[in-house]
């Protein structure tokens, strides 16, 4: 029977650095992933910060494309925030993934593709960890620390389906298609978001650029009732949409199209502990609500919980107490506030309302844009929109005085 410090189930970001965390920090780690390849079960948008890469030791091979620029659409307006340096990188999942776990095999770790995990027991002061081979006969490992990593099946914390708190389930799309090299250069070096009821009513779209000549067309949507719209689509239509009529695309080619349905707990009600097993990633909902992004979040989580698993590990914590507190103290406001304006913006807004928003952001510059979408500091906001109220005022005593001229003459 093979004996490790830590099995990771799920070789996803979360999963992948935790594994990789540990395995650099000299410890026995067994990696666990269902699919045989990681271009199977490859989901993510991926669209982040540039600061990612290098925050994460992450090498140029794990991107798609890189961007400058951000560009938001609603059914009546287009607004455009520029940059001459580049501000972040749509990754390459697959690759990604591919990378993290061939850094645990650098470092002494097991990667095992294509095992299911199947139940846990304790056991004579044991985790024994049941696993199956595509194929095979079912093998038993044992390990002193057990992650859960296996993102909304929360495969492991979970001992029932009945212990889990009510959560919120967004849906999303993706196709990644190729398109003509002039209809590529439309959107390279940019990320679009598409608000408002024509586009994606109950949330929003998007257009990615990836590897020359792809681009990634998706939509995401939150499945609960609209205040205003009553009546929509597939998902798969607004993809569409975005294609023959926003893209204009003539002659494109569908690469692939993958997509996922997110289990999120509001409020951060996810158990994050039980014993010696610890749950990861959106295991324990570590996506932010109002964008979808999560990949940057579940690595930083999975540091986390690196750095508890090593104090564990070492005698110095009973319990994983101490990483749910640190989880809490840095995600809960930013997530709570996202999910707040999430949810009024895509479930109770109209287009009107929606334009409206957008227009307050016109004044801001494109780092204080990038403050708000990556770094949640919805402070600046309250900027955008006083500066939005001083040009509409100023217009307003504009006209007021152009009509007093016009008396006077």
């Amino acid at each position: 029977m093979r004996n490790f410090d830590v099995v990771v189930v799920g070789a996803g970001p979360a999963g992948g650095q935790c594994a990789r965390w540990l395995a650099k920090s000299g410890y026995h780690v067994l990696l666990v992933e269902q699919h045989e390849t990681f271009e199977k079960n490859d989901f993510s948008s991926a669209a982040t910060p540039l600061e990612t890469l290098e925050k994460f030791d992450l090498p140029e091979d794990v991107v798609g494309s890189f961007w400058q620029n951000l560009v938001i659409v609603t059914t009546n307006l287009t607004r455009n925030w520029d940059s001459p340096q580049t501000l972040g990188a749509v990754l390459n999942f697959a690759k990604l993934r591919k990378f993290l776990a061939d850094e645990v095999k650098s470092c002494g770790g097991d990667v095992w593709l294509g095992y299911r995990y199947m139940k846990y027991a304790q056991k004579q002061g044991e985790t024994l960890v049941e696993l199956k081979p595509r194929g095979g006969e079912p093998i038993t490992v044992t390990t002193q620390v057990l992650v859960d990593a296996t993102g909304p099946a929360r495969a492991l914390i979970y001992r029932k389906e009945s212990e889990k708190p009510a959560f919120l389930k967004p849906s999303g799309i993706e196709y990644l298609i190729e398109v003509s090299d002039n209809d590529y250069e439309k959107y390279a070096n940019s990320l679009w978001f598409f608000l408002g009821h024509k586009w994606m009513p109950k949330g929003y779209s998007w257009i990615f650029p990836m590897e020359k000549p792809q681009l990634k067309v998706g939509a995401a949507s939150y499945r609960l009732d609209h205040k205003l719209i009553k009546q929509t689509e597939s998902i798969r239509y607004y993809i569409d949409l975005l294609i023959h009529e926003y893209i204009q695309a003539k002659d494109y080619k569908i690469i692939d199209i993958h997509g996922s349905t997110l289990h999120y707990s509001s409020g951060l009600q996810d158990i994050y502990y039980r014993d010696n097993i610890i749950a990861i990633g959106d295991a324990v909902s570590m996506v932010n609500l109002l964008g979808g992004e999560g990949i940057r979040h579940a690595m930083h989580c999975a540091e986390i919980a690196g750095k508890h698993i090593q104090k564990y590990l070492k005698g110095e914590s009973a319990s994983f107490q101490d990483y749910q507190k640190e989880i809490y103290q840095k995600f809960s406001r930013s997530w709570n506030l996202s999910e707040k304006i999430g949810m009024k913006r895509y479930l109770i807004e109209s287009d009107q309302k929606i334009d409206e928003g957008v227009s307050y952001l016109a004044p801001l510059e494109t780092q204080e844009m990038m403050d708000i979408l990556f770094y949640y500091k919805f402070e600046k906001l309250s900027k955008s929109l006083i500066v939005y109220l001083m040009r509409k005022i100023r217009s307003w005593w504009k006209v007021k005085g152009q009509g007093q001229m016009t008396k006077d003459k």
